[in-house]
């Protein structure tokens, strides 16, 4: 963390306590294009940006991006170099950081790798780390029909937090600027697996049991300074989507909520699963403490949507026939079909419902695939048609219409990529607005 991101984050967390109606947006993506696009936002709001990355995408072993802590770190300033954007207005945070990836190991075994998991996050620099214990390990005996207990998540909790205090001192110095992020009822990252008839709210007595059980454990071990940058808690707001379905947010059902967390210092609610609510539900959750909103899914989603509609524009320039076409569509079906493993327990129902979930799902499972070589090659090629073939204004009100009047008003280039940012850029304009961030977010 750079001082300038970190008392930035800060500042924006106690003005939301006052009463301020701002905050920040958590971009949840290891996608180079959806980051391109964000960093072009908020480059133009002239705002922090904070980007996350979970303990299942990015670990010390690789995760499923290929990427290790501090390799995720260096990519993203290397895509905010290209962008000119600073580097001190850069926050990196560490998602469901714990013993997630492994709770099919006996706890022991699983807090250990947790531990190296905390330290290779804080030494690649990140700084806003959320503590994520929430989980049953393969040997925990409590009942799994309820969540786990508040005294065994505290207590691994504290555990993994002086892994990371110790780790900062070892490597950085001895005053720690760590941000911390806790909670236990933890919305399922990356959307519902199953239809639900209604997503809950967290009960507000149930949030403050939780919250004073966290707060005595710190206490009673002499991490109080810790305990103090402690900022952000994760409840369930009653936000939640899935394939093709959609819980908005339901501000009468938060009210106690909302109140409850102005009791205790510096602290505000982290919202996970924000994505496709409305700008003004978004804007609500501001203002009722839930400052932090993670988007994830939503970007990479609008990102699959444009590449789309670039590959409809491509058929109708170079027509079906023509044997140098991208073939996007189809070579993300076939890359998803014969490597099933990151859609396959998300998707339900036969045949043909599985395809037009693989492409259109609100899950977008699809952002898996993206880095996969063909993927990639198929991508560029359309790029590169569609550079060589300039499309025609007329196509491009028909499928981007939205570009199509930007490109008009000289506010946009017709290049594939800039087209494809500015789609991107749709989503966190939202999420800039619903922050009552600066800068001319229309565009």
């Amino acid at each position: 963390m750079t001082k300038n991101a970190g008392k930035i984050f800060l500042d924006i967390i106690a003005g939301n306590r006052k009463g301020t109606e701002k905050g920040i947006y958590s971009i949840c993506s290891s996608n180079r294009e959806v980051l391109e696009a964000c960093f072009k936002q908020a480059k133009l709001d002239n705002s922090l940006i904070l980007i996350e990355s979970t303990s299942n995408q990015v670990n010390q072993f690789g995760g499923y991006t290929g990427m290790k802590p501090a390799d995720f770190a260096g990519y993203v300033h290397s895509i905010a170099a290209q962008a000119s954007y600073p580097e001190d207005m850069i926050l990196l945070g560490g998602d469901h950081l714990g013993p997630n990836g492994w709770k099919a190991l006996p706890a022991e075994e699983a807090m250990s790798n947790a531990a190296v998991l905390i330290e290779e996050y804080v030494k690649a620099g990140y700084r806003k780390i959320h503590l994520d214990t929430s989980m049953f390990c393969a040997n925990d005996k409590d009942d799994r029909s309820k969540t786990l207990s508040n005294e065994i998540v505290a207590s691994r909790t504290l555990q993994l937090c002086q892994v990371a205090e110790k780790t900062w001192q070892r490597y950085i110095g001895p005053v720690s600027g760590l941000i911390y992020i806790v909670g236990t009822e933890v919305p399922v990252p990356g959307g519902a697996r199953m239809k639900e008839e209604f997503v809950n709210p967290t009960k507000a007595e149930d949030a403050a049991e939780t919250l004073n059980v966290l707060k005595k454990e710190f206490i009673n071990a002499g991490m109080h300074d810790a305990w103090d940058r402690v900022t952000g808690f994760v409840v369930q707001p009653g936000v939640e989507f899935g394939d093709d379905h959609i819980f908005k947010y339901q501000r009468e059902n938060t009210k106690a909520l909302s109140k409850l967390i102005l009791g205790y210092n510096n602290l505000v609610y982290e919202a996970h699963s924000t994505d496709f609510q409305t700008e003004a539900s978004l804007k609500a959750m501001v203002e009722e403490h839930f400052c932090i909103l993670k988007v994830g899914p939503w970007l990479t989603f609008a990102f699959r949507e444009a590449l789309f509609a670039l590959e409809a524009m491509e058929l109708e320039i170079l027509g079906k026939n023509n044997p140098d076409l991208s073939n996007l569509g189809n070579t993300l079906e076939k890359v998803m079909v014969r490597k099933p493993r990151h859609w396959k327990s998300y998707y339900r129902g036969d045949k043909n419902e599985n395809v037009f979930k693989r492409k259109y799902s609100f899950s977008d499972r699809s952002r898996y695939y993206w880095p996969d070589k063909k993927l990639d090659i198929a991508k560029n090629k359309l790029y590169s048609n569609l550079t060589r073939h300039r499309i025609p204004l007329s196509l491009l009100s028909q499928f981007m219409p939205v570009q199509f009047c930007k490109v008009c008003e000289e506010q946009l280039t017709i290049q594939p990529i800039d087209l494809v940012h500015n789609h991107i850029r749709t989503v966190a304009g939202i999420y800039s607005r619903a922050c009552g961030l600066t800068g001319d977010q229309k565009s």
